[in-house]
C-alpha cells in the first residue's frame, strides 16, 4: 500500500516525469487540499468518513507529514474496512487532490447454528441479538463474544465441556455478505461425584451438603447433580449463613477446592474452620424515650444465654411476619424515620453483648393516598378496602393490610402492585402511592357435548367479576358490560332441548349502601331433568337465595358474617335417576344458613401465606314439633291410583302384588315425612398455607361436615347429604338434586362404602357425614394473571359414614399423586389430578385415577 505521508504512489494515468518535478521528497511542503474522491464504501456517508479521517477540502496538508497516517489510523479503528489506502490523485501548484480507497467489510446477513435444539437456539438468539446485528459488520471480536455467550448457556446447565466453533460463509445470495454457522458439541452434563467436608465437627456432612441448596452430588433424591459456578457460591454464602446463625459466627470456608476426575465429574473440597459457638450476654438499649427497655426486651424476645442468630435478631429488630419485632411498635405509630442498629460492643470468649443504638425520629402523619392504574376500576372501589387515610398516623400494618385488601379484589396484578411513600421531612407528613395494573378478570364458558342417549348438551356462562349497574348509561365502560364498580353478575345455562335443563342467576353487590364493607347477594336456580320417555321419571328443583354478609371487628377485622336465606321446593315424578330412596313427591326446603369466616389469604388464586377457617350452620324450622301425625294413610281412591300407576310402569306382562302396592305406600308415607324438610346442617372447614422455599407453598387442609335431624321418628332427610370421591365436578345428576358432591383424588364414589347404597340407576343414597384432610405442596411455574400455572403433589385422606356410630375420624380411605392448574380470566380454572388410592378394594391392579378440572377446585 502506497500512502502519502510515507511514499506518495503515482496515478498510472498521469506522466511520472512531470511529478517528479512537482514534488521534492526531501523537503517538507504544505499544500491545500482541493478535492477529496473516496472510491468503495458506496453504503456509507462520505462526508462522514472524510470527517473521522480529519481530511477536508480547503484545508491544509503537510507533505510528508503525519496527517495522512492518522487518517488511516482513524478509519481503520471503526472495523468497517479490512483495507484504506489513501492516494495523491494530482498537484496543481499548491493545490493536492486526493483519493480514499476503501475496502469494506462484509455485512452480516444471517446466522444460524448447529447441533442444537430448536428450543436452545430461541434461548440464544435472545442473547445474540444484543452482540450480532443483521446488515451489520462483523468482527473477530464480536464472533468471540457470540462463542463465549453460547458456552457460558451451557456452563450454567451443567454442561462444562461444550465446545463452540464459528464457521463464516459468503452469502451468495447477497453481495458482499456473509452468514455465520455456529457449531455447538453440547457434550454430557458434568455431574459433581462427591463434596467433601474437612475440620466439621459440629454439623456432619450429610447436614452440610443439605444446605448447599442447588449444589447436590450425584445419586440426591428429586435433584440433578450439576456444576454451576454461580449457584455453587451463593450456596457457600447460604453454607456461612448457616453456620453464623446457629452461633458459629467466626466460622468461615477456609479453603474450597474443585477439580475433575478420572470419569470427567467434578470433586468438591471444603474446608470450615468452624470456631467457637456464641450466645447472646448483656443487650442494652440506647436511645429509647417512647417505650421502656422492659417493653422493648418483651417484644425482641432474645435472653441471655440464647444462641447468638443475627437472622433472629435482625428478624425480630426490622421485619417479622408475624408482626413480632420492634420496628412494627415504631412504624405503626407514625415513626417513619425510626432506625435501630445492633452493635456488638463486647465480645468475651463465647459471648456477645449487643447495645441497640435508638433513632426515634418525628412521627408522620399521611397527607395524601394516591392511587394509580385503575384504568377500569372506579377509584372508590379500590380507596374503601385501603386501610391508610389523610390525617391518621402512618402505619406499615395498615400498608400491608391494605395491599392484601387490594390483592383480594381480584381485579389487579399482584406482582405489579407497588407502594411509593414520599416523605415530606419539613411538614412531617408522607404521602402512599398504590401503583395498580388492571389484569382480565371476567370469566367465560362456553362449550358443547355429545351424552349418547342424553343427547347433545350445550353450556354457556359466563361471571362479570367487575361490574357496574350505575355505569350501564356510560357506553365507554362497557367492555362488553358496564364495569368499575366491583359488583358481580353471574349467569349460567345448560341445556339438553330433551332431558335436561339447568338456569343460574346471581348478582352480588360487595358494599351494600356503599359506606360500609356489607354485601347483598341475589340468586335463582332452576333445575328440571325429564327422562320420562325411558322410564326413569321427571325431577324439578326451583331455589331462591337471598344472602347478607358483613365484616366484623371482633374478635379482629380479618372475620366476616354471612347470613343467607334459602327457599327450594323439589318435586319428583317417579324419578328414579338419583339415588333417592323416594321417587316421587313435593319437597320443601326452607332454610337459613349461617357462616363465619376468618381469612388472612391475599391472593386468592395461588395464596402463599395466611390461613382460612369456616364454620357454617344451615338449619331449617323443627316442623315435626309443631305437626301432631306425619303418617300417611291412603284412602280407597289413592290406593286405586297406586295400582294403576304401578301396572302403568309395571307393564304388561308383569302383575302388581300386594307387595308392590306396600312398598309403594311405605314410600309415599316417607314422602309424607319429609314433605316440609328439617334438619340442622354443620360444616367446619380449615386452610394454612406456608411459604416454605422459594415459591414453594405447604398447603393443608381439614374439612368435616355433619348432617343431623331434630326428630329421630323423621330421620335424616333423603337430600342435603354429602357424597365422597370422584372429581367432584358431576354436578349434572347429583350436585343439582340436593347433594353436596366432594371430590377424594384417587377414588371413585363407588369405592366409598360410606355413601350409602347404590340405586338400580347408578346413584348413591349419600352420607351424613364426612371428613376429609389435605397436603399438598405447590409450586408455581407463572404467576401472571393472564395464565397463572402451578404444579402440585399431595396426600390425602377421607371417608364418608352411613351414620354417627359409624364415624371414625382415623378410618381414612388414603391417597396420594400429583397433577397441575392452569387459571386462565376468560375461562377459569383447569387442570388434572392423578393419584393412587391405597385402600381400595381392586381385582385388576388399577390403584391409579385421573381425574378432570373443570371451572373451579372441587372441594
Amino acid at each position: 500500500m502506497f500512502l502519502i505521508g510515507a511514499i506518495i504512489g503515482f496515478d498510472l494515468h498521469l506522466d511520472a516525469q512531470s511529478l517528479d518535478s512537482l514534488v521534492n521528497y526531501g523537503e517538507k511542503k504544505s499544500y491545500e487540499i482541493g478535492g477529496i474522491t473516496v472510491i468503495g464504501a458506496e453504503n456509507r456517508d462520505r462526508n462522514a468518513i472524510k470527517s473521522i479521517a480529519g481530511l477536508k477540502e480547503g484545508g491544509k496538508l503537510q507533505i510528508p507529514g503525519p496527517m495522512i497516517p492518522a487518517a488511516i489510523k482513524a478509519l481503520l479503528k471503526l472495523r468497517l474496512f479490512d483495507d484504506v489506502q489513501i492516494y495523491r490523485e494530482r498537484i496543481e501548484g499548491d493545490i493536492v487532490f486526493l483519493k480514499m480507497v476503501l475496502v469494506e467489510r462484509p455485512t452480516l446477513s444471517k446466522w444460524s447454528f448447529k447441533g442444537i435444539k430448536s428450543s436452545q437456539q430461541e434461548d440464544i438468539n435472545e442473547t445474540l441479538k444484543n452482540i450480532l446485528t443483521k446488515g451489520g459488520i462483523v468482527t473477530d471480536d464480536q464472533k468471540e463474544l457470540a462463542k463465549s455467550k453460547i458456552k457460558e448457556f451451557y456452563i450454567e446447565k451443567g454442561k462444562l465441556d461444550a465446545t463452540v466453533k464459528v464457521n463464516e460463509y459468503p452469502d451468495e445470495g447477497k453481495n458482499a455478505s456473509v452468514r455465520l454457522e455456529f457449531d455447538v458439541n453440547v457434550k454430557d452434563r458434568v455431574k459433581i461425584e462427591d463434596i467433601v467436608f474437612e475440620g466439621n465437627t459440629v454439623f456432619t456432612d450429610r447436614k452440610l451438603r443439605k444446605k448447599l441448596g442447588k449444589t447436590k452430588r450425584k445419586g440426591t433424591l428429586l435433584k440433578k447433580s450439576k456444576f454451576i459456578e454461580k449457584d455453587y457460591r451463593e450456596d457457600l454464602t447460604a453454607l456461612s449463613k448457616f453456620y453464623h446463625n446457629e452461633g458459629f459466627k467466626n466460622m468461615i470456608v477456609s479453603n474450597d477446592t474443585m477439580y475433575r476426575n478420572a470419569d470427567g465429574n467434578v470433586m468438591l473440597k471444603l474446608n470450615i474452620e468452624e470456631g467457637k459457638r456464641h450466645f447472646f450476654r448483656n443487650i442494652k438499649w440506647k436511645g429509647n424515650t417512647l417505650y421502656t427497655n422492659d417493653q422493648l426486651y418483651t417484644i425482641l424476645g432474645i435472653s441471655k444465654g440464647d444462641v447468638y442468630n443475627p437472622e433472629l435478631l435482625q428478624n425480630r429488630l426490622k421485619f417479622s411476619l408475624d408482626g413480632r419485632d420492634i420496628s412494627s411498635l415504631y412504624l405503626d405509630d407514625g415513626y417513619l424515620s425510626f432506625d435501630i442498629t445492633p452493635v456488638e460492643v463486647a465480645i468475651e470468649n463465647d459471648s456477645v453483648d449487643i447495645e441497640m443504638r435508638i433513632f426515634e425520629g418525628p412521627q408522620f402523619t399521611v397527607e395524601n393516598v394516591v392511587i394509580k392504574g385503575n384504568d377500569r376500576t372506579n377509584e372508590h372501589i379500590v380507596r374503601r378496602e385501603i386501610r391508610t387515610r389523610p390525617g391518621q398516623k402512618f402505619s406499615r400494618s395498615d400498608i400491608i393490610r391494605s395491599q392484601r385488601e387490594i390483592i383480594s379484589l381480584g381485579y389487579f396484578n399482584p406482582e405489579k402492585l407497588g407502594i411509593n411513600t414520599p416523605v415530606n421531612q419539613s411538614r412531617g407528613t408522607v404521602n402512599i402511592e398504590y401503583q395498580l395494573e388492571e389484569k382480565p378478570s371476567d370469566q367465560l364458558e362456553l362449550s358443547a357435548g355429545y351424552g349418547g342417549f342424553s343427547g347433545l348438551i350445550g353450556t354457556l356462562g359466563v361471571v362479570f367479576n367487575n361490574f357496574s349497574i350505575a355505569n350501564a348509561r356510560d357506553r365507554s365502560t362497557w367492555s362488553p358490560l358496564p364495569q368499575g364498580d366491583g359488583q358481580k353478575l353471574s349467569v349460567r345455562l345448560q341445556s339438553n332441548s330433551r332431558f335436561f335443563k339447568s338456569y343460574n342467576f346471581s348478582f352480588t353487590e360487595p358494599w351494600l349502601g356503599g359506606e360500609k364493607p356489607g354485601s347483598l347477594t341475589v340468586g335463582a336456580v332452576q333445575t328440571a331433568f325429564d327422562y320420562s320417555l325411558s322410564g326413569a321419571g321427571k325431577l324439578k328443583i326451583t331455589r331462591g337465595f337471598v344472602g347478607i354478609g358483613s365484616q366484623l371487628k371482633w374478635p379482629d377485622d380479618f372475620f366476616s358474617s354471612n347470613t343467607t336465606l334459602n327457599i327450594e321446593q323439589i318435586n319428583l315424578d317417579n324419578f328414579r335417576s338419583g339415588g333417592f330412596a323416594i321417587t316421587k313427591g313435593t319437597f320443601n326446603n326452607f332454610s337459613v344458613k349461617q357462616t363465619f369466616t376468618r381469612s388472612s389469604i391475599s391472593d386468592p388464586l395461588f395464596p402463599r401465606r395466611g390461613s382460612k377457617v369456616s364454620l357454617a350452620l344451615q338449619i331449617t324450622p323443627p316442623y315435626s314439633l309443631f305437626r301432631k301425625d306425619n303418617t300417611f294413610t291412603p284412602s280407597a281412591e289413592q290406593r286405586a291410583e297406586i295400582v294403576r300407576e304401578l301396572i302403568f310402569l309395571n307393564g304388561p306382562g308383569k302383575p302388581v302384588t300386594e307387595a308392590d302396592i306396600e312398598a309403594k305406600i311405605d314410600e309415599l308415607k316417607q314422602a309424607s315425612k319429609f314433605k316440609w324438610l328439617e334438619y340442622h346442617k354443620w360444616r367446619v372447614t380449615s386452610e394454612w398455607y406456608y411459604n416454605i422455599f422459594g415459591k414453594a407453598v405447604l398447603a393443608t387442609s381439614a374439612k368435616i361436615g355433619i348432617l343431623g335431624t331434630y326428630n329421630n321418628n323423621i330421620g335424616t332427610p333423603p337430600f342435603e347429604r354429602y357424597e365422597l370421591g370422584g372429581d367432584g365436578i358431576n354436578n349434572q345428576n347429583a350436585g343439582l338434586q340436593g347433594k353436596e358432591i366432594l371430590a377424594l383424588r384417587g377414588y371413585a364414589n363407588t369405592d366409598i362404602t360410606g355413601n350409602g347404597e347404590q340405586t338400580p340407576s347408578g346413584g348413591f343414597v349419600g352420607a351424613p357425614i364426612f371428613n376429609k384432610f389435605t397436603v399438598e405442596l405447590r409450586y408455581p411455574l407463572s404467576l401472571n394473571p393472564n395464565s397463572t400455572i402451578y404444579v402440585t403433589s399431595w396426600l390425602q385422606g377421607g371417608n364418608a359414614y352411613k351414620s354417627f356410630n359409624e364415624y371414625n375420624p382415623f378410618d381414612l380411605k388414603r391417597s396420594a399423586g400429583f397433577g397441575a392448574r392452569v387459571f386462565l380470566p376468560m375461562f377459569g380454572l383447569l387442570g388434572f389430578d392423578y393419584g393412587w388410592g391405597f385402600d381400595k378394594n381392586v381385582t385388576d391392579g388399577k390403584y391409579g385415577r385421573f381425574n378432570i378440572v373443570l371451572g373451579f377446585e372441587p372441594e
